[in-house]
Protein backbone atom coordinates (compact mmCIF):
# COMPACT_ATOMS: atom_id res chain seq x y z
CA UNK A 1 0.00 0.00 0.00
CA UNK A 2 2.88 2.38 0.33
CA UNK A 3 5.10 1.11 -2.30
CA UNK A 4 5.04 4.45 -4.74
CA UNK A 5 4.54 6.92 -2.87
CA UNK A 6 6.84 10.12 -3.58
CA UNK A 7 10.05 10.30 -1.75
CA UNK A 8 9.23 13.78 -0.41
CA UNK A 9 5.37 13.28 0.38
CA UNK A 10 3.95 13.56 3.69
CA UNK A 11 5.02 9.95 4.85
CA UNK A 12 8.13 10.30 4.02
CA UNK A 13 8.72 13.93 5.80
CA UNK A 14 7.45 12.22 8.83
CA UNK A 15 9.72 9.05 9.43
CA UNK A 16 12.61 11.29 7.98
CA UNK A 17 11.19 14.19 10.87
CA UNK A 18 11.83 17.52 8.25
CA UNK A 19 11.28 18.30 4.77
CA UNK A 20 14.57 18.48 3.59
CA UNK A 21 15.89 16.38 0.57
CA UNK A 22 19.57 15.42 -0.77
CA UNK A 23 19.57 18.24 -2.29
CA UNK A 24 18.94 20.55 0.64
CA UNK A 25 21.93 19.06 2.20
CA UNK A 26 24.36 19.10 -0.27
CA UNK A 27 23.69 23.20 -0.96
CA UNK A 28 24.41 23.74 2.80
CA UNK A 29 27.46 21.87 1.88
CA UNK A 30 28.21 23.99 -0.98
CA UNK A 31 27.75 27.46 1.12
CA UNK A 32 29.63 25.86 4.42
CA UNK A 33 32.40 25.45 1.74
CA UNK A 34 32.12 28.83 0.07
CA UNK A 35 31.97 30.78 3.27
CA UNK A 36 35.02 28.87 4.29
CA UNK A 37 36.66 29.88 1.11
CA UNK A 38 35.82 33.49 1.49
CA UNK A 39 37.27 33.50 4.89
CA UNK A 40 40.61 31.35 3.77
CA UNK A 41 41.04 34.24 1.07
CA UNK A 42 40.56 37.10 3.42
CA UNK A 43 42.64 36.06 5.91
CA UNK A 44 45.29 35.31 3.00
CA UNK A 45 45.31 38.94 1.84
CA UNK A 46 44.89 41.05 4.75
CA UNK A 47 47.21 43.04 6.23
CA UNK A 48 50.07 42.05 8.73
CA UNK A 49 48.39 44.17 11.45
CA UNK A 50 44.71 42.87 11.24
CA UNK A 51 43.56 40.02 13.02
CA UNK A 52 42.88 37.10 11.44
CA UNK A 53 39.06 36.57 10.43
CA UNK A 54 37.16 33.47 12.29
CA UNK A 55 35.66 30.72 10.33
CA UNK A 56 31.85 31.66 10.02
CA UNK A 57 29.17 29.36 12.06
CA UNK A 58 27.89 26.25 9.70
CA UNK A 59 24.54 26.45 7.72
CA UNK A 60 21.65 24.80 10.18
CA UNK A 61 20.71 21.76 9.30
CA UNK A 62 18.00 19.11 10.70
CA UNK A 63 17.93 16.47 12.86
CA UNK A 64 16.72 14.21 14.71
CA UNK A 65 16.55 15.40 18.56
CA UNK A 66 18.07 11.02 19.20
CA UNK A 67 21.00 11.93 16.57
CA UNK A 68 21.82 15.30 18.79
CA UNK A 69 21.83 12.99 21.72
CA UNK A 70 24.32 10.59 20.39
CA UNK A 71 26.73 13.12 18.58
CA UNK A 72 26.77 15.12 22.31
CA UNK A 73 27.40 11.37 23.78
CA UNK A 74 30.13 10.49 21.31
CA UNK A 75 31.80 13.55 21.97
CA UNK A 76 31.40 13.29 25.79
CA UNK A 77 32.95 9.99 25.45
CA UNK A 78 36.01 11.23 23.12
CA UNK A 79 36.99 14.32 25.44
CA UNK A 80 37.18 11.58 28.35
CA UNK A 81 39.07 9.48 26.26
CA UNK A 82 41.24 12.23 25.65
CA UNK A 83 41.94 13.39 29.04
CA UNK A 84 42.79 9.74 30.06
CA UNK A 85 45.27 9.83 27.58
CA UNK A 86 46.62 12.72 28.50
CA UNK A 87 46.87 12.39 31.78
CA UNK A 88 48.41 8.63 31.56
CA UNK A 89 51.37 10.76 29.30
CA UNK A 90 52.22 13.09 31.98
CA UNK A 91 51.97 10.53 34.70
CA UNK A 92 54.69 8.66 32.36
CA UNK A 93 56.62 11.97 31.63
CA UNK A 94 57.00 13.68 34.76
CA UNK A 95 55.26 11.59 37.71
CA UNK A 96 55.38 14.15 40.08
CA UNK A 97 53.23 16.52 38.19
CA UNK A 98 50.51 13.22 37.99
CA UNK A 99 47.16 14.12 39.50
CA UNK A 100 46.16 12.17 42.34
CA UNK A 101 43.15 10.48 41.35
Amino acid sequence: MVEGLPPNGALARRLAGHHWEHRDFMTADVVDLLAHLVVDFRNANKGEDVPAQPYPELVWRPEKPSARKKRQRKAAREAAEARSGYLRIVALATPRHAEKG
